[in-house]
């Protein structure tokens, strides 16, 4: 078992590696956040960077995963991820109640890192409880422990359920766990 990083690393390889999946959003290949690393064995034609439009990037992401991929979507913080809140609630989530559509997608978040700067408050917020109560057809994973990572990402790859998941890291933990 590897580090909280290395594990993160170890699992953003391994759906890399998949023939059908493609990450997009912030810092996916430019330099940017402690995520950005964790992407260096993945294939740069399996990534797209993304501008600032949270909204649209979530847009995009329902859009390939109803054509068949499974897309990793990357939002650095929580309260970068609350800009698309329209299109995982109203959309992602239901889309299943309104289609014979089950898109898989795997959102990838974290809760903004307070150490060694704390980067003021709009950046550090924990959503995990809110979005629990507002999707229930997303499930909402927060990793604790390294050993928690790779078996939540290969679950939400491999789930069969109809269900799309949001995982939640820390972003403390990449340089203490």
């Amino acid at each position: 078992m590897g580090k909280y990083k290395d594990e993160l690393t170890r699992s953003m390889t391994w759906l890399g590696q998949k023939s059908d999946t493609f990450f997009l959003g912030q810092s996916v290949v430019e330099k940017g956040t402690g995520m950005t690393d964790t992407l260096n064995d993945v294939d740069v034609s399996k990534r797209l960077e993304t501008p600032v439009f949270e909204e649209t990037q979530m847009g995009m992401t329902v859009g390939m995963a109803l054509n068949g991929t499974v897309p990793i979507s990357i939002y650095p913080r929580w309260n970068f991820l609350l800009l698309a809140t329209n299109q995982i609630v109203n959309h992602l989530d239901k889309i299943t109640l309104m289609s014979d559509f089950k898109p898989k997608v795997i959102i990838r978040t974290s809760i903004g890192s307070e150490r060694p700067f704390h980067p003021y408050h709009q950046h550090v917020g924990d959503f995990t409880d809110a979005f629990r109560l507002m999707c229930k057809n997303i499930e909402v994973i927060r990793l604790e422990e390294p050993e928690d990572i790779f078996p939540a990402y290969q679950k939400a790859y491999e789930r069969t359920d109809g269900k799309s998941t949001i995982i939640v890291e820390y972003g403390d933990y990449l340089g203490e766990k």
